[in-house]
């Protein structure tokens, strides 16, 4: 009996144990339980619809639970299908066998399914901001995924979902202005975070591709972190526009380069408003072509070639509390030879601060307004450190030449937005110019005023410049209103001669000269005197004096061979107008071409072989002329001398046109004439009937370069021309 027992318990527990591998591993299937899992579902949501075929119940005994598997089934929500590839639930033995079938989790697995199906479907479980954003910028695409949901007792959905899966071929686009085509990537979902890996895809046509890009969910925000990644390829502007549009105003791009890692973060609130946006790059700018547009950089780079080239750039840009900082250094071409730079840009609100240095071996450098010139082939360096404001004022910190014994420093320089000068804290120059004449000067600011040292200064371009300036402001200062003291141990007003011991003070108001006293030696020990001074009446009074005019005279290339005289020069000046009356005595000229040319058409070739021989003294020198809008009225210029005396008038307008006429008469006739007074009669017709000419009359009229002359022998002097001669020799 016991024997009987035993083999039948045995008999059963084998059996037991059979059924628990079928089950197990086979299974069975049965659609008993079809309708008790779709009303389920309703139960959860009323949106979903499934349509089952047979289920298969699989046990797995170590935690006495029921696997329960659907293959294929149909959900439907609304109008759309959803293609599942299968549904898994898990419920406990005793839940089924006491008939009270629990839906605890679900795990779904899916077929290709539309991008907005698939978002409607989360949507009817859990709706967000972000999914209903999702939605809204999605233009396509399919998604695979497994999603594995949570219920507990009442079924309600339990916040430990986990959904992963793979996005293809999906678009969307953001504010109708970026466009993103052909997306793939990896996806996990879970509360509050939304992680995306492996993407690619093209942006705004520009391929890209990121590692990782996660979302988190924080009350009313979103915060999105990640980083994108651009491979070694050439892009044309259009592509570049929507993302740098506003760096690339005014560039012309020809071709450009680069590859990035660009890391981001920023908060997005239900109104699509970015915040706290964070960005980190690091860029390689292989090839950056760009049309020369600069056309103020020729005179400074003579071979400054169509195209301005940069090359294997290193960039960093960072982005951080609304602060754009942007590091970088790498080659420049502008020709075929390559230097390298160094910059550094910050943006904070309407303010840019900028710090650049550029290596300058293999470029030509000129900077004309001090007549200085870099050699190609000398090393070199340009430093330059400030910041500017849109619209406002541009301060450089630090502007900076050096080439081996050659210097250029300019601290704390500000500009104006039309680039006026509005202050200078420091000026410190050393360097030797085309000339090969040394500049050494120090210009320092104390309060409001300034004081100019030095050893050594070329001031003939400057000189030329207030010369042929015709008269008009071409002052770099925006309203200067200070005193300058000026002490320079040697001036160069040419490339040969040179005054010592310069020294004086300029004041300036409204950026206006209202004094000048300036005083100084040549090496021959004559002296030269400035003084300017302004009367009550605002009238501007110019005093110019020197015993050693040649070196001034030197300068006009209508004269040759200046010897001696004394030089003594006086204006007034207002409104814009000024009355100057030159005087020069006891000076020699060796020639002088117009004259020589008048002389020679008059037939008096012996008077214009010595003006273009030995020379001709003259005694006295008068000009009486006046300036006003860029025409020098010449009322009067008189000079006598031994040989022959002069008496002109006519006007010139700058770089226009020259008139003049007047009366060049050989002295002999005009001595013999005098001797003869008071006997008018015989000064205007001479002792007899057809006695000899007088002199000549003469015009000249025409551009600078294209002067056309006449001339007319008269033989009656005009009285202007006696009475004249007769003060003249009155004062001897």
């Amino acid at each position: 009996m016991t024997k009987i027992i035993i083999k039948t318990i045995s008999t059963i527990f084998l059996f037991l144990i059979l059924i628990i591998f079928y089950l197990s591993y086979f299974g069975i299937k049965t659609d008993k339980f079809n309708n008790q899992i779709t009303n389920k579902v309703l139960e959860i949501n009323k949106k979903i619809k499934l349509d089952l075929d047979s289920i298969s119940f699989l046990l797995n005994p170590y935690n006495f639970t029921v696997n329960v598997v659907t293959i294929n089934p149909k959900i439907y929500l609304e109008d759309n299908q959803l293609e599942i590839k299968s549904i898994k639930t898990n419920i406990s033995l005793k839940a089924l066998i006491d008939d009270q079938f629990l839906i605890e989790n679900l795990q779904i697995l899916t077929k290709a399914i539309k991008i907005n199906d698939v978002i409607l479907f989360v949507r009817s479980f859990r709706n967000s901001t972000a999914l209903s954003l999702l939605n809204r910028f999605s233009k396509g695409g399919s998604l695979t995924a497994d999603i594995k949901l949570n219920f507990d007792d009442n079924g309600k959905l339990l916040d430990d979902f986990q959904i992963n899966g793979f996005i293809k071929k999906s678009e969307f686009s953001f504010l109708n202005r970026f466009n993103i085509k052909n997306l793939n990537f990896l996806f996990a979902i879970s509360k509050n975070k939304y992680s995306l890996t492996e993407i690619k895809t093209e942006f705004n046509n520009i391929k890209l591709s990121s590692p990782l890009i996660e979302i988190h969910e924080k009350k009313d925000l979103f915060l999105l972190k990640g980083s994108v990644v651009t491979t070694e390829k050439n892009y044309d502007e259009k592509q570049l526009s929507t993302l740098l549009n506003r760096f690339l105003i005014n560039l012309d791009l020809q071709e450009i380069s680069f590859s990035s890692v660009n890391d981001f973060s920023f908060n997005i609130n239900k109104k699509l408003k970015l915040n706290d946006l964070n960005i980190e790059s690091q860029i390689i700018v292989y090839r950056l072509n760009i049309k020369n547009n600069f056309s103020d950089l020729k005179s400074y780079l003579p071979d400054l070639n169509e195209i301005i080239k940069f090359g294997n750039h290193k960039i960093k840009i960072m982005y951080n509390k609304k602060i754009l900082d942007i590091k970088g250094n790498g080659e420049v071409s502008i020709d075929d030879k390559s230097d390298s730079i160094n910059y550094r840009i910050i943006k904070k609100k309407d303010q840019f601060l900028f710090d650049t240095k550029i290596n300058l071996k293999n470029k030509k450098l000129l900077i004309e307004f001090i007549d200085f010139e870099k050699e190609e082939g000398l090393e070199s360096s340009i430093s330059v450190k400030g910041n500017f404001k849109k619209n406002d004022k541009i301060k450089f910190d630090l502007i900076s030449f050096k080439e081996k014994n050659n210097k250029i420093v300019i601290n704390n320089l500000n500009l104006n937005k039309s680039y006026k000068v509005v202050s200078i804290d420091g000026l410190e120059i050393n360097y030797l110019n085309n000339k090969k004449i040394k500049n050494q000067l120090i210009l320092r600011k104390n309060k409001s005023n300034y004081r100019i040292v030095g050893q050594n200064f070329d001031a003939t371009k400057l000189i030329n410049e207030i010369i042929d300036g015709g008269g008009k402001n071409s002052s770099i200062f925006d309203n200067l209103n200070s005193k300058i003291n000026i002490k320079i141990n040697k001036t160069y007003i040419d490339e040969i001669n040179f005054i010592n011991d310069l020294s004086g003070t300029l004041s300036f108001k409204d950026n206006k000269i209202i004094y000048v006293k300036l005083d100084s030696i040549f090496s021959n020990k004559k002296k030269i005197n400035l003084l300017i001074s302004t009367n009550n009446n605002k009238e501007k009074i110019t005093k110019f004096v020197t015993n050693y005019p040649k070196p001034l005279i030197k300068r006009y290339n209508f004269i040759k061979g200046f010897e001696g005289g004394y030089l003594n020069y006086y204006s007034i000046k207002k409104d814009g107008i000024s009355n100057s009356l030159l005087v020069i005595d006891t000076f020699k000229v060796k020639e002088v071409p117009v004259f020589a040319k008048l002389l020679s058409l008059a037939s008096l070739q012996g008077i214009s072989d010595l003006l273009t021989g030995e020379g001709i003294r003259f005694s006295d020198f008068e000009m009486k002329f006046s300036n006003q809008k860029g025409v020098t009225t010449i009322e009067e210029l008189y000079a006598i001398g031994p040989a022959v005396s002069i008496l002109m008038n006519g006007y010139i307008q700058a770089n226009k046109l020259i008139s003049l006429r007047g009366t060049l008469v050989p002295a002999t006739t005009i001595n013999k004439s005098i001797a003869t007074i008071p006997l008018l009669g015989k000064i205007l017709i001479g002792k007899k009937t057809g006695e000899g000419v007088f002199g000549v009359s003469f015009k000249i009229k025409g551009p600078r370069n294209n002067l056309k002359t006449s001339v007319n022998p008269i033989k009656t002097l005009t009285p202007r021309f006696i009475t004249r001669t007769l003060e003249k020799i009155k004062k001897n």
